[in-house]
């Protein structure tokens, strides 16, 4: 059921069969241009559209970081993750062979990715398709990717694990917050695909051993 409390909108959303109609309701509010934070297969992520301009700015005021911060497109399946950045032949197959999982790619930009969400320089954007039923069905309600980043704030070890810890830490910075129970507090590990080799940018939640 969902609770409403007096900042962001709080949908309690199970883990396993996510309820269709709050799933709907996190959708509309990033339709909106929204901030949502929500679970993942590794941890709390935020998210909004890749239309909304001011969701951008929102998570890089509560994360606090500068415009050559890497965000994450959430995608739904591998299909889609195409459409947004260019996946040569030798990168392929391992990108397929980890996802779904905790890993996100940094790979060469297309056209489709809004110049202000790619990195200023490099034109390059992370991508991840996630292993977690949440995530995937708000990704697939909204029929496009979602523009993410780490829940983790200034000062702080490690991103929170709980919906209920996300609200005391946020409050009305964001729109809606979406508790799936206790989910883990290890980012991705980042894999940096953009240049002539690969390169681990972050060891993280995903096994670095299968590269």
């Amino acid at each position: 059921m969902a609770r409403s409390s007096p900042s962001a909108r709080y949908l309690d959303i199970h883990p396993v069969d996510p309820q269709q109609r709050l799933i709907d309701q996190a959708v509309d509010v990033l339709k909106d241009g929204g901030l949502i934070a929500y679970p993942t297969d590794s941890c709390y992520a935020l998210g909004c559209s890749l239309g909304a301009a001011e969701g951008l700015e929102r998570i890089r005021r509560i994360r606090q970081v500068d415009k050559n911060h890497h965000f994450t497109l959430v995608c739904a399946d591998f299909a889609q993750l195409g459409q947004f950045v260019i996946v040569s032949n030798p990168t392929f197959r391992l990108v397929k062979n980890a996802t779904p999982g905790p890993y996100t790619f940094i790979l060469p930009a297309t056209k489709e990715v809004p110049r202000r969400m790619a990195h200023p320089k490099k034109h390059t954007v992370g991508v991840r398709i996630p292993d977690h039923r949440v995530a995937h069905a708000l990704v697939e309600a909204l029929g496009e990717p979602i523009v993410s980043s780490t829940l983790l704030l200034p000062g702080q070890e490690d991103p929170p694990s709980e919906g209920w810890v996300v609200q005391d830490l946020l409050g009305d910075q964001v729109d809606v917050i979406i508790d799936s129970g206790e989910v883990g507090i290890e980012p991705t590990t980042v894999v940096d695909l953009s240049g002539s080799d690969l390169e681990i940018a972050r060891e993280g939640a995903g096994d670095i051993g299968r590269f």
